[in-house]
């Protein structure tokens, strides 16, 4: 081991600086590992064109306001550059190139967290790896003509990508894809693929950003365990100001699901087809843990915890959806969670030191 701490946090995104705040205010001795080259920089590799949906007033994490005027939308890039002045302003400790290839529990109950240059120790480890860790591209993408570009919506720049003029098949209709759709729209022809159809909300409702309306109902602080966060759960994420009927009158073509590919052939649930010149897969993205080898924290794929807290002693997560309340893995709300994660893992660490002090006692 080449350091030992109180608390390692993997991921120095929005979550994990969220809470590297946190600690640093308790005064722990702790570490956030980024796997990137710069903080903020899986924002910054995001598609051209992408703007947030939330009003740079409700972007901020605590103790530092996003640096943009109110009701204007942040673009992906101001995003980037406000969580490095963030790790900057707050002098949190980031290491960086630091991707996390295994974790596990020593025999003295402390966690092993190896980089590609070290091996480093500490009491509590948190996950802040975020919902968005590996793209997921469905089988049948194997059985497309080799000749047709394919990217998915991890990977989409801007249009130069993918020829212009030619056909074009976005498969997904949340709202990557039907924003790189609309862009894509005006220089191909463009075919949405719906496998689900989920709630389409346009940004303003009368004369106010609909953040405002949402955040006044409290549909961000709703608790995961309510009633009615298990009926908005079941319903899926909102489209936000992209509406599939505007780009239908644009003379966008939408076809049902997506069932099969037969060389530049794609075929739908409906028994139609189309043949295409270029596929964008907006078909979301999967977690892996792969790397987190404590028995326990990882079951079918999911890591278990409540409110963040694994039944791992020590393990924790935070930034995920619906961590406890739809705005867990928000910039602007992820916070909330932050400030009662960091106060329970105090009062765990605690505990533990009073454990251990009893057992050299006794």
């Amino acid at each position: 081991m080449t350091s030992s701490l109180d608390v390692i946090v993997i991921g120095a995104g929005q979550a994990g600086l969220a809470l590297g705040h946190q600690l640093a205010r308790r005064r722990a001795d702790f570490l956030l590992l980024e796997a990137g080259p710069e903080v903020g920089h899986s924002w910054r590799s995001r598609w051209d064109s992408l703007r947030l949906f939330s009003p740079a007033q409700y972007d901020s994490l605590p103790g530092l306001p996003f640096p943009a005027p109110a009701e204007t939308h942040p673009t992906k890039d101001d995003v980037a550059d406000y969580l490095a002045a963030y790790a900057a302003h707050f002098r949190l400790p980031v290491r960086l190139n630091s991707p996390v290839l295994r974790v596990h529990r020593t025999p003295d109950g402390r966690f092993a967290v190896t980089t590609p240059t070290e091996v480093l120790s500490a009491r509590q480890v948190v996950v802040a790896t975020g919902p968005f860790q590996t793209s997921r591209t469905p089988a049948l993408a194997a059985h497309m003509d080799p000749h047709v570009p394919q990217v998915h919506s991890a990977e989409y720049r801007n249009p130069a990508q993918l020829p212009a003029g030619g056909r074009v098949l976005v498969v997904g209709a949340a709202n990557s894809g039907l924003q790189i759709a609309a862009e894509l729209a005006d220089t191909c022809s463009v075919t949405v693929a719906v496998g689900s159809r989920p709630t389409e909300l346009p940004q303003r409702i009368a004369g106010r950003d609909l953040f405002f309306w949402l955040t006044r109902s409290g549909f961000f602080t709703v608790p995961t365990d309510s009633r009615i966060a298990r009926r908005l759960r079941t319903r899926g994420d909102l489209v936000i100001g992209t509406r599939s009927r505007e780009l239908r009158r644009r003379g966008m073509d939408f076809r049902p699901r997506l069932t099969d590919v037969a060389g530049r052939t794609a075929v739908f649930v409906d028994g139609t087809s189309l043949d295409v010149d270029a596929v964008v897969w907006a078909t979301g993205y999967r977690t892996d843990y792969s790397w987190l080898h404590v028995p326990g924290a990882v079951v079918d794929g999911r890591f278990r915890h409540t409110a963040g807290v694994a039944e791992v002693p020590g393990l924790y997560v935070i930034g995920q959806p619906w961590q406890t309340s739809r705005g867990s893995a928000l910039l602007g709300f992820v916070g909330a969670d932050a400030a009662t994660l960091s106060v329970r893992m105090a009062a765990d660490s605690a505990g533990a030191e009073r454990r251990h002090a009893l057992e050299v006692a006794g």
